[in-house]
């Protein structure tokens, strides 16, 4: 009989255990729900006050899409951190393959995310993401993430 794994999910003081990150670049701001070895989703609430927007662009203030991967993998960083055999080791962003951008991200949005492995050799996995605001696709990728 296979096991049910239930859902975990991780405030930000359990997020700034696990990953490296530090404002202004730590960009996931809660995990709802992870299932170690298969899924993760989580959040970003967009501020105005983030520090890109002075610059990107300050007329017409727009989520940069490097960051929107950027939260995205940092978003399936616990599924393999929470696995027995990785506790306490470094989840590294290895590469982002068909990336496409659908919406875009503005202050005040809430950037939910979700990630799922697709594919594990190893240390190496292979995650699809997706993000959303209001429901509307905004990115989906596939992400290349490795363990150290």
């Amino acid at each position: 009989m296979d096991s049910i794994i239930a859902p975990v999910s991780l405030d930000y003081a359990q997020i700034l255990e696990m990953l490296p990150h530090r404002y202004p670049f730590l960009l996931v701001d809660r995990i709802t729900e992870c299932v170690p070895g298969q899924y993760s989703k989580g959040y970003k609430n967009v501020s105005f006050n983030e520090p890109f927007f002075h610059g990107h662009f300050p007329e017409n203030p727009i989520m940069p899409g490097v960051l929107q991967i950027e939260a995205l993998a940092q978003t399936s960083a616990p599924i393999l951190m929470l696995m027995e055999q990785y506790k306490g080791k470094l989840t590294l962003f290895a590469g982002v393959d068909g990336a496409k951008f659908k919406n875009i991200v503005r202050p005040g949005d809430k950037l939910e995310m979700e990630t799922e492995i697709i594919k594990m050799k190893g240390p190496i996995a292979k995650c699809f993401g997706r993000s959303f605001v209001d429901g509307k696709l905004c990115l989906e990728a596939t992400l290349t993430v490795a363990l150290k």
